[in-house]
């Protein structure tokens, strides 16, 4: 199972910031669901701005929601910051 979201900001062009359950954090772009049915009235952005986190993933308060299976496998990851370990042994 993919990890749920956490926390979600949006931008100007149509892309969410979401943090995900196990701490990764990516780029989810919407530009592409914005000829399709519901999703067309997130062409709003002042709509667009109002997506909040609701059960574990992105939702509008008009019932458009994006799986968030969907989110954490078709978003663009931000790279992992590692930690050395400087314990000698």
């Amino acid at each position: 199972m993919n990890p749920r979201v956490e926390s979600v900001t949006t931008t100007e062009d149509y892309q969410l910031i979401v943090v995900f359950t196990n701490g990764e954090k990516a780029v989810f772009d919407c530009s592409y669901l914005l000829d399709f049915g519901v999703f067309k009235e997130l062409r709003d952005t002042s709509y667009f701005k109002q997506a909040r986190v609701e059960y574990g993933t992105v939702t509008w308060p008009n019932e458009q929601d994006i799986c968030p299976d969907t989110l954490y496998e078709d978003s663009v990851k931000e790279p992992q910051k590692t930690t050395r370990n400087n314990t000698l042994r």
